[in-house]
């Protein structure tokens, strides 16, 4: 019993050191030092107890700041002026900072926590300076870089435009918002993105400049990648879509889809012809599209605005029938011929050879002009495969009906030099009729190796029909039947054996040549340019010369100087032996005579045996 009672006792005394013990109000730190006699203490009047500045101290560590570190700390803004806000940050003492750093919050009031920075740990009044400003750049900086190692999502303000983007305040820290990372698609109007605040994710810090890049489009593209598989995914062909117009080029026009982007080539735009796809789609109109074709990855999707509506050629009229006048406007011009739209999105050709009833074919642009109102006559239509050609030359009677009536054969006309060939010349008597000129009818005496030695592209020249091939749309012209053809009389006038007289024009290879007049040219040989002393005749010098060979047709005339001094030497020699054979007739030798020559001949050859 004794023992249990001595035990109670000993419970119930450490209840009551503990009641006392938690009783004892723990001593404010700054109370104690507001009350605190340091002058006594330092003294050593006053004798403070070991365990009690062991727990001072303890209390003071846990409870005030050390001014002496660099680093952000929280105050309270306990008391405010026109110019100043006092802080209490647990310090020795209270510290300043201007209201300028408070500018971005005009609503700043006593009991306001706030992130400060020691700045001067006392001025000259030994007053605690604080700086807002710098803990807010600190700290944002530190928010930057923790927002882009986690990848956060950030708010910011956008504050102003820039070049190449915008400026956008994220946590007091100016960052750059580039143009293409605002959205998705093509922004026309940065100001509507000014004064507005949107989430961010940080993209790009550059520590040593201190350069911050955030974009919007980043955050918006995970979503649209999402959107996009799913649309993607349910793809397929002849599929009617809804769309954006979200760019216009000269080629086609890109729909957005909803995160997939699809491209309507200008050809798929309307039935008719357009020059560009701006006189159709209008940036952002929404318009339905159908889809034609995509790639296997469907990254690239193909779509069409113009099958959405029926065929023109398959509500073309049944009334037009091949021979029917049709009148249209001239959309395209090509080489070849013309393309005109006969009614929106049904055109037809006319070929350049049916422009014009002429067979020399020239530039459809010679006729027509793009933009032209033409009428027209159905030549064939093929409405399978949507083929029709046009006629205007049908329009008009073909010159070529009465043609024998208008240029018989032998008659003669006016026309125009319209073309060469190396072998002649193309006349236009009149729209539709024209004729041949043979190099070899252009001159009776002129020898001409290309026509443009003769006549000129749009010279007026005169012609006889020579042949008429009606069937063949054919004349033959001659521009030299219509001259006298001056060899008939130069067939008498240098008739072969006719002497006449020059000089040598020129010395060639084979001979030499002589102009008798400004038609005829002879040709000496080499062997017939010898003099009757042997020498031969150069070049200027003048002698008689006898046509040895005239030839009308291939007009080729052949001359001889030799001829002349050699026909008067046979002369000479006929007349010679003519006068020996006389004289040889009146001096003819008897039988006598003759037997005595042969003796004394005879003899003599014996003579000679003996010696």
């Amino acid at each position: 019993m004794a023992e249990e009672k001595e035990t109670a006792q000993v419970e119930e005394t450490t209840e009551a050191a503990q009641e006392t013990q938690t009783a004892t109000p723990v001593q404010d730190p700054k109370e104690f030092l507001e009350n605190f006699d340091w002058e006594k203490y330092e003294q050593g009047i006053e004798r403070v107890e070991d365990s009690k500045l062991q727990e001072f101290e303890d209390l003071v560590a846990e409870n005030f700041v050390d001014t002496a570190d660099e680093e952000v700390v929280e105050g309270k803004v306990v008391h405010l002026t026109e110019r100043e806000a006092i802080i209490d940050i647990n310090a020795k003492s209270e510290g300043v900072i201007s209201l300028n750093e408070f500018r971005y919050n005009p609503d700043l009031k006593i009991g306001d926590k706030v992130e400060v920075l020691i700045d001067i740990r006392e001025d000259k009044s030994g007053q605690l300076v604080l700086s807002h400003r710098k803990a807010r750049t600190i700290k944002a900086w530190e928010r930057v870089n923790n927002a882009h190692d986690k990848e956060e999502i950030v708010s910011g303000f956008v504050k102003c435009r820039t070049k190449g983007g915008m400026i956008v305040d994220v946590f007091g820290i100016e960052a750059f918002l580039p143009g293409s990372q605002i959205d998705v698609k093509p922004i026309r109007d940065y100001d509507q993105y000014v004064g507005k605040t949107m989430e961010f994710k940080v993209v790009k810090i550059n520590h040593e400049f201190k350069n911050v890049v955030v974009s919007h489009k980043a955050l918006i593209e995970a979503d649209i990648e999402e959107q996009k598989k799913e649309i993607i995914s349910q793809l397929e062909k002849g599929q009617v879509l809804e769309g954006v117009v979200k760019n216009i080029t000269s080629y086609g026009v890109f729909i957005d889809l909803g995160g997939v982007d699809g491209l309507i080539h200008i050809t798929d735009l309307s039935w008719s012809r357009i020059n560009h796809p701006n006189e159709v789609v209008e940036l952002d109109q929404k318009l339905n599209v159908v889809i034609l074709d995509f790639d296997e990855n469907k990254s690239r999707i193909q779509l069409g605005l113009k099958q959405l509506e029926k065929h023109p050629w398959d509500a073309l009229s049944d009334e037009i029938k091949i021979g029917d006048k049709v009148k249209g406007k001239v959309v395209v011009i090509a080489d070849y011929g013309a393309f005109i739209e006969v009614v929106e999105g049904v055109e037809g050709l006319i070929h350049v050879s049916e422009m014009s009833w002429s067979t020399h074919l020239r530039s459809a642009q010679d006729f027509v002009n793009v933009g032209d109102e033409v009428e027209a006559v159905v030549l064939t239509l093929d409405r399978e495969d949507r083929k029709m050609s046009l006629g205007i030359k049908q329009l008009t009677p073909d010159p070529w009906t009465d043609i024998t009536t208008k240029y018989p054969v032998g008659s003669r006309h006016k026309g125009i030099i319209r073309n060469f060939t190396n072998f002649g010349v193309f006349v236009e008597l009149e729209e539709g009729i024209d004729g041949l000129i043979y190099i070899s009818d252009l001159s009776w005496t002129k020898k001409i190796k290309h026509p443009s030695e003769f006549v000129t592209v749009g010279d007026t020249i005169e012609v006889e029909v020579l042949e008429l091939d009606v069937e063949g749309r054919k004349l033959s012209l001659g521009h030299k039947q219509t001259t006298e053809n001056p060899w008939d009389k130069y067939e008498k006038e240098f008739a072969e054996g006719t002497v006449h007289k020059a000089s040598i024009t020129e010395i060639v290879d084979k001979g030499g040549t002589i102009d008798f007049n400004e038609d005829i040219t002879a040709f000496i040989p080499q062997r017939h340019m010898e003099k009757e002393d042997g020498k031969k005749l150069g070049k200027g010098e003048e002698a008689e010369f006898k046509i040895i060979e005239f030839n009308k047709d291939f007009k080729r005339v052949v001359a001889s100087h030799t001829a002349i001094f050699k026909e008067e030497e046979r002369r000479n020699v006929k007349a010679a032996a003519k006068r020996a054979a006389v004289s040889a007739e009146e001096s003819k030798p008897t039988l006598g005579d003759a037997n005595e020559q042969l003796q004394a001949l005879k003899d003599k050859m014996e003579a000679n045996k003996k010696k």
